[in-house]
């Protein structure tokens, strides 16, 4: 016991590890930048003052949303997908494999439940004891289930899902907007100290360093932004797009695609002038998604049942308000 608690304590210790590297070059850039570029190398006045007014606009952009990214807790299923205590004991009793899948489709019948795992089963977390709602993963380095996971990214050291998916998105934007303006900004000092029309000394060194390194990350994070963006408007995570969602009719990887400007809102909010401000504008909780087949009419009725059977704000739990939904009920997918 003490062995694996020393080991999850090591491992939590290096984990952090990839956010320590990017503070690192982030805190040499702001270094190389302001005091090595701007003070020191460029003679003009009003070229500095421009470029460390706009420079600071993305810094603090990059820094608060990479912040955030890191802090902002993955939003867990509420009580209401967690076994009772008759059900858990109810469901550890059972030793048949059938009985047991039968008690989760009876408790699943009063959630908004509509997927399920490979094999056509209702999907349960044997570690945290709860039904998983649609589009909720396992985490197995966080060690909790989480909303709308999308992965585990090494470096914000946090699972991004639903809670933080926005953040990340806009983390990664403002991580490419710093690295392409100190590139743009930076171009004419490192080709004169390339061509050896600025004199030697410590910042001929660190431009050209930063150079390499703001095009490099650009470069990827290109990539990685690129992929993002059309994940966004398929309405689909990193982990549907290797494995489709199952539904009862079968996976279906376009199952929570409900056209490019529901899907954008669902991730930033229906508020235009809040996307780009790293808050969390989203819509719904993270325990439900409309569905590609469900028409206007039960999309607004599945949402209203779905605020009813939320937990109140004193910490009481509702009663059952979704009786009508019937997770078993086959969902016919549209072409």
């Amino acid at each position: 016991m003490a062995l694996s608690r020393g080991l999850r304590c090591c491992q939590r210790v290096f984990s952090w590890i990839p956010v320590l590297i990017i503070t690192a070059v982030v805190l040499w850039s702001y270094y190389a930048y302001v005091f090595e570029l701007c003070l020191v190398t460029i003679p003009n006045t009003l070229e500095k003052v421009v470029y460390l007014l706009v420079f600071h606009v993305c810094f603090v952009m990059f820094s608060w949303t990479y912040w955030k990214s890191i802090f902002t807790p993955p939003a867990t299923p509420c009580k209401k997908f967690q076994l009772s205590y008759s059900d858990k004991q109810r469901y550890e009793m059972e030793e048949r494999p059938d009985a047991q899948k039968q008690i989760l489709v009876d408790i699943a019948r009063k959630l908004p439940i509509f997927t399920r795992a490979q094999s056509g089963a209702i999907r349960f977390c044997d570690r945290c004891q709860v039904l998983k709602p649609d589009r909720c993963h396992h985490c197995s380095v966080c060690e909790t289930c989480v909303l709308k996971m999308d992965h585990h990214c090494p470096w914000v050291n946090n699972c991004v899902g639903f809670s933080n998916y926005k953040l990340f998105l806009l983390f990664l934007a403002y991580s490419m907007l710093y690295c392409i303006f100190i590139a743009a900004t930076v171009f004419q000092y490192f080709l004169k100290f390339w061509v050896g029309d600025l004199p030697n000394g410590p910042a001929k060194f660190h431009i050209l360093f930063l150079m390499f390194v703001a095009l490099m990350f650009f470069v990827s994070l290109m990539f990685l932004f690129s992929y993002h963006c059309w994940l966004v408007a398929k309405n689909r995570s990193t982990l549907e797009a290797f494995s489709a969602p199952v539904f009862v009719s079968g996976p279906d990887r376009n199952g929570f695609d409900v056209g490019l400007r529901r899907n954008l809102q669902q991730v930033f909010g229906e508020n235009k002038r809040m996307w780009f401000i790293p808050v969390f504008t989203g819509q719904g909780n993270g325990h439900y998604f409309p569905l590609r087949s469900q028409n206007s009419e039960s999309h607004s009725s599945l949402l209203a049942n779905e605020d009813m059977w939320e937990e109140s704000d004193d910490g009481s739990e509702e009663g059952s308000l979704v009786e009508d939904v019937d997770p078993s009920v086959t969902i016919e997918m549209e072409d």
